[in-house]
């Protein structure tokens, strides 16, 4: 399964919640970085990590794929939902 595919497939709940933590994580540390005011560095440097933290969080608990859709037929089902023009692509 390549990262396309794995994107589309359903993500199990628990990461979905782990996405939307670090998907905050990011956002509350962007914010940090870019306030107009100086802050002292040691916060600088934490809402930097966080902001890393946050983006790997967030990428590792999208790529995670529920059990039961990983079998391709079931993958191809979805895309051809999706997607009527899988045919001219050579998928049948």
């Amino acid at each position: 399964m390549n990262v396309v595919e794995r994107t589309k497939l359903p993500t199990p709940k628990f990461f979905r919640v782990l996405r939307s933590i670090g998907l905050a994580l990011l956002a509350l540390s962007g914010s940090v970085i870019a306030a107009p005011v100086v802050l002292p560095t040691v916060v600088v440097s934490v809402a930097g990590y966080l902001a890393v933290a946050g983006g790997v969080l967030s990428a590792v608990s999208q790529m995670t794929v529920d059990d039961d859709a990983k079998s391709e037929e079931d993958l191809l089902n979805r895309m051809r939902k999706e997607n009527e023009n899988l045919a001219r692509d050579g998928i049948k």
